[in-house]
């Protein structure tokens, strides 16, 4: 016997033993009479059959094995080069119907594999299970008939992978052999963790819906009270980014796709898009591992929300198509790296021609300051809770010096004056260095010898009532004595300034406390402490953590700060709309938070905030910080631009009559008088497109538009 007829005696029997196959893509090697043979992959997911085929997909960054099940291909398997197992791609589609009390996967009998220029592409010939056929010539054969005697669903479904990236690109493209209703059809389905860390995990980001760390529960009560709190499978619209994001042991996975994407539409019925499905751990199905998937119908009404078996159905009809495309991909790092991946791999999206020019909108926002927002003998403000007062906006000196001589400016010259005579002498001195180094005394006494600072809702932390009624009629929304991200920044901000202004050691070294307590920490937490859960994820807070950083970085040359200034600067991302429908224009709409006010009285999964982002990038430019030069990686241009003209875009116009108030609701006269016109609004709603809550003054836009009319020179 030679040695070759040798090796397929060795390889029949190691497939008969269940092994391997002969017709597998085998990657390790054993050695056999002086040849190798190669070993087949075995697969970690247990609750499935196996067919004892195998195939593989790899580069020098990531690695997919597909499995062939009894049935047929089949399933697969994410590792990274060295064996890590990360995710189960748990079927290539799966149909569930409202009349069959079993769902059906969506298998092949066989793949092609092709080369192209995109990478190695495998193709799969799908084709849902008929239960029917599976039951024949078993005992279930004598007592159930269901009436399917063909697959409902057939088409295609490829997976290329590019030679040099660690990224799989799905593609599937089904369509119905008959009319059906369908409880779901399910596309690419992710199980995190399944055969290996099981739920485990470091963190997990849905933009714009959730972000948590540990231990704690996706749709959990940490943040809201039910019926909030579950967000499992949320509108579309509330999605910031599409994507999902959980990483575990340094090691990160996202699910990404077109949320433009018509994934099923019939004759002239609705579209439906990709509707994502996330659940850390998976409660979905009430397993032990982390959930990431997408599925039709889409949960394009609030009501349907939440329903990973839709009801009512979705009505399929004969040749009509299913099309899913997704990205999957692993990177090195937290979730947050995954998002910032995405966001280099996609690039920031061009924000939207604005309203008005920019220049043009600095006019009308001053000719707002001298009309109704100028109130004779009071000052600037709105006719809403006390906001009028000698108190002028800050763009306004710049406005006046640009535009001199014109009539608008000599008006507002006049108005400006009228204002700085009410000053006293006391407001026109500068504190004496005794004076801030006692403010700066003041600080230290309060942190502690960690470097941390305390939360003190019932004292200097008291800014609205907020807390207190949460605390007495549901629970405390955090504990005082507690800490969290931004209750140290805030004064370690103060230090570093008050350090800078004085020379003075102790209150250096108090900052450094500060930035050093903060320095292992991961989730921007705390910056709406007045109204929100203080360990709830928070765009205020990574805002001011990544101007902090920066300063001490500035003042202490440590390169470990401007990289903890950097990535809570990148942690503004997920909280940050890359996109928007056709129907609701939200581009680079922010949202504050990933919580609820006060346990019931505002969502922020469906609203949006935009004078949190706005201050901290006009904080940015007033301190010399270029973020685009910082971090060259992420185009912070284009995003100052996209979220300036996003809140351009809010600002009021009562004859669009699309903002309501929710607490005064005596201010709607005033609205519709136009006497808040060209102020912007508190909230944006992602799912009606309309505006409410309270009004807020136009400076912080004109700010920004100075700003990126600089940055763009």
């Amino acid at each position: 016997m030679n040695c070759s007829n040798l090796t397929i005696l060795v390889a029949t029997a190691l497939c008969l033993a269940g092994g391997t196959s002969l017709s597998t893509r085998i990657t390790g090697s054993v050695s056999w009479a002086g040849e190798t043979q190669e070993a087949s992959p075995q697969p970690r997911y247990q609750r499935t059959s196996y067919g004892r085929e195998a195939e593989v997909l790899e580069n020098e960054h990531i690695r997919l094995l597909l499995f062939k099940r009894l049935s047929g291909w089949g399933w697969g398997e994410i590792r990274t080069p060295d064996g890590t197992h990360v995710a189960v791609l748990d079927h290539l589609g799966e149909v569930m119907l409202r009349d069959q009390d079993i769902p059906m996967r969506l298998e092949a009998e066989s793949f092609r594999r092709e080369s192209t220029a995109d990478g190695e592409r495998l193709v799969f010939d799908v084709k849902s299970l008929v239960v029917r056929e599976k039951l024949q010539s078993t005992s279930f054969d004598q007592w159930m008939r269901y009436p399917l005697e063909h697959p409902c669903l057939v088409g295609q479904v490829s997976i290329v992978l590019p030679p040099d990236r660690p990224i799989l690109y799905l593609k599937y493209r089904l369509r119905a052999t008959g009319n059906f209703y369908a409880r779901y059809v399910r596309g690419p389905w992710l199980r995190v963790g399944e055969g290996s860390f099981a739920a485990a995990k470091d963190d997990a980001i849905f933009p714009g819906v959730e972000w948590v760390i540990g231990d704690e529960w996706s749709s959990g009560t940490d943040w809201f009270k039910d019926p909030w709190a579950m967000r499992a499978v949320p509108h579309p619209n509330k999605v910031a980014i599409p994507l999902m994001a959980i990483s575990h042991d340094g090691l990160g996975i996202g699910l990404a796709w077109d949320p433009h994407q018509v994934a099923t539409r019939w004759f002239n019925y609705r579209a439906h898009v990709p509707q994502p499905v996330f659940a850390c751990p998976n409660f979905i199905d009430r397993l032990n591992h982390n959930l990431m998937g997408l599925m039709v119908p889409d949960a394009t009404i609030e009501s349907h929300e939440n329903q990973a078996y839709a009801e009512p159905p979705l009505e399929l009809k004969n040749e009509q198509r299913v099309e899913f495309d997704a990205e999957v991909w692993l990177s090195q790092g937290n979730s947050l790296q995954v998002v910032v991946d995405y966001v280099k791999r996609h690039g920031l999206p061009e924000p939207p021609a604005p309203r008005w020019p920019l220049e043009e909108t600095l006019h009308k926002i001053a000719e707002a300051y001298n009309t109704n927002l100028w109130h004779e003998g009071q000052g600037f403000g709105i006719p809403q809770a006390n906001q009028i007062g000698p108190h002028p906006p800050s763009f306004l000196d710049r406005y006046l010096r640009e535009n001199a001589g014109t009539p608008l400016a000599q008006q507002l010259q006049a108005k400006l004056e009228w204002c700085r005579g009410r000053k006293t002498e006391r407001d026109r001195e500068a504190p004496t260095r005794d004076a801030l180094l006692a403010r700066g005394r003041q600080l230290l006494e309060l942190q502690r010898d960690d470097g941390s600072f305390t939360f003190d809702p019932d004292g200097r932390h008291y800014a609205k009532d907020d807390f207190v009624v949460a605390r007495s009629f549901i629970e405390p929304m955090g504990q005082a004595g507690d800490t969290a991200l931004d209750i140290t920044m805030v004064p370690a901000r103060q230090l570093l300034t008050l350090a800078r202004q004085t020379d003075d050691a102790s209150l250096r070294e108090g900052a450094r406390k500060a930035l050093e307590h903060c320095m292992p920490l991961q989730r921007p937490e705390a910056g709406d402490f007045w109204e929100t859960p203080l360990h709830a994820p928070n765009l205020l807070a990574a805002g001011h953590a990544a101007v902090t950083f920066y300063l001490g970085y500035e003042l202490f040359h440590d390169q470990r700060y401007k990289d903890k200034a950097v990535y809570w600067l990148r942690s503004i991302l997920p909280f940050t709309h890359l996109w928007h429908p056709a129907n609701v224009p939200m581009m680079y709409n922010t949202k504050p938070c990933l919580c609820s006010s006060d346990w019931y009285f505002a969502n922020w999964v469906r609203d949006h905030v935009q004078w949190e982002v706005l201050s901290v990038f006009h904080d940015s430019t007033a301190q010399g910080i270029k973020w685009h030069e910082v971090d060259p990686e992420i185009d912070w241009q284009r995003f100052h631009r996209g979220i300036t003209v996003a809140a351009i875009r809010w600002l009021s116009d009562h004859d669009r009559d699309d903002w309501r108030p929710h607490n005064l609701p005596e201010t709607l006269d005033a609205y519709r008088a136009g006497k808040f016109d060209r102020c912007f609004p508190d909230t944006h709603n992602s799912t009606s497109g309309n505006y409410g809550g309270m009004f807020i003054l136009p400076d912080p836009v004109a700010q920004n538009i100075y700003g990126v009319l600089d940055d763009e020179k």
